[in-house]
């Protein structure tokens, strides 16, 4: 599988972007490999900034992960080196800005517009989903995994019936050339649920959402939560 859509240039904007690796399709910005020690440590303190704890320690192990990858050989770029972190348009504290940071199984887009900020497009994966670093075993996107888990445990075989579709999703949904296009909500809609499935329900969504910064995080969780009810539950995969 590649990595992640990314920008392909400034001058494009939106409106052209692509998924294969960053060996077929360059990202635009600069990759960390080719930073001095000084220069890589200043863009990982930039985005540890933007983003919460959590998040900052979720980009790590994906990135963690792409190293024994790499390291066993592959015929398309991944690694640590090759993660590439733009900045579009000027940093300011009034006018709105974007940082854009990715690699295999990752990419992050995030634009600060003064206090508020978004994460959109966002995609993370990992490959391994398990590998071992200094003597410990490290379970990449374990809380996805873990909160989607135990909601699904814990609805009604009547609600599962609802949530699973009868088909099984293998690749993207929406990606490179379908802008524009929506996807039809389908599965067990939020407002069918108990007030601890809910709960779940919101766990599970947190797991995106708090990737960014607490203080962006709290206002997109804010506006989630108040619009819940509309908010539909879908799997697509093994039940166990």
């Amino acid at each position: 599988m590649g990595p992640p859509g990314g920008f392909i240039g400034e001058q494009y904007g939106q409106a052209v972007w692509s998924n294969y690796p960053a060996s077929d399709v360059l990202r635009p910005g600069l990759q960390l490999g080719a930073l001095t020690a000084p220069q890589r440590a200043a863009a990982m303190l930039l985005l540890r900034t933007v983003l919460s704890p959590m998040g900052y320690q979720k980009v790590l192990e994906i990135m963690g992960s792409d190293q024994p990858l790499t390291d066993a050989g592959t015929n398309f770029a991944s690694g640590e080196a090759v993660y590439t972190i733009g900045v579009f348009g000027e940093p300011s504290a009034t006018k709105p800005w974007m940082l854009e940071f990715g690699g295999h199984h990752l990419a992050l887009n995030i634009v600060i517009a003064g206090a508020d900020g978004t994460m959109t497009p966002t995609l993370t994966g990992a490959q391994p989903s398990v590998y071992t670093h200094g003597g410990k075993t490290i379970r990449v996107l374990a809380q996805e995994n873990d909160t989607a888990f135990a909601l699904l445990d814990a609805l009604t075989e009547k609600q599962k019936k609802q949530v699973v579709p009868n088909y099984e999703v293998r690749d993207l949904v929406l990606g490179p050339g379908q802008a524009g296009k929506q996807i039809q909500p389908e599965g067990l809609k939020a407002s069918e649920m108990d007030a601890k499935q809910r709960i779940m329900l919101l766990n599970v969504i947190s797991q995106w959402a708090d990737i960014v910064n607490d203080a962006y995080a709290k206002t997109r969780m804010a506006e989630i939560e108040a619009d819940l009810n509309e908010t539909y539950f879908a799997w697509s995969g093994p039940l166990a």
